[in-house]
């Protein structure tokens, strides 16, 4: 039988997607850039597709924003709803 070539693109497809949020992690507040590097250097290796997902929809926040929510300052708006029902928040916030 052969392979599932399915299954090896689409580990290849999720891999691009992290290292394409690894970059677009970098941010405009050093704190973020903190807070995040730390949670991809604990975490990045095994997060699912699911959680990529919810952690660009974090990105799409503006850096103050994101910063309040990590430190918990603030409740998650709508946009980080998804983040915060997969425990990514959580995650983050430990680190």
């Amino acid at each position: 039988m052969a392979p599932n070539s399915g299954s090896a693109g689409d580990d290849a497809g999720h891999a691009a997607a992290l290292r394409r949020l690894r970059w677009r992690a970098r941010r405009g507040l050093l704190e973020n850039d903190l807070l995040i590097t730390r949670f991809f250097n604990r975490h990045g290796d095994s997060l699912d597709e699911a959680q990529t997902a919810a952690l660009a929809e974090l990105f799409e926040l503006d850096d103050n924003t994101l910063l309040a929510l990590l430190l918990g300052h603030i409740d998650a708006p709508e946009q980080a709803k998804a983040a915060q029902r997969l425990g990514l928040l959580a995650m983050l916030r430990a680190d």
